[in-house]
């Protein structure tokens, strides 16, 4: 299981909820990552708060600049 931040609807910081998801090994080809810190910035408070150029598609998730490691890599791709 990971968490997600996620908002179902825009407004302030009370809008912002963490759900559990499921997250499949990577396949081939594929890594799977470990979030160790999100960055969050004035336009992404904009963007829950309904203030940005676009709209979210709710549910919307935030932080989208992440620190990351490596967890899982999965089977190699053959070349060629």
């Amino acid at each position: 299981m990971a968490r997600v931040v996620r908002f179902r609807k825009v407004g302030g910081p009370e809008v912002l909820q963490i759900d559990e998801v499921d997250v499949p090994p990577p396949a081939k080809g594929e890594v799977q990552i470990r979030i160790k810190a999100i960055g969050l910035n004035r336009a992404e408070s904009m963007f829950r708060s309904g203030q940005y150029l676009e709209e979210p598609k709710l549910p919307a998730r935030l932080g989208y600049e992440a620190a990351i490691a490596v967890a899982a890599v999965g089977p190699a791709r053959r070349e060629g």
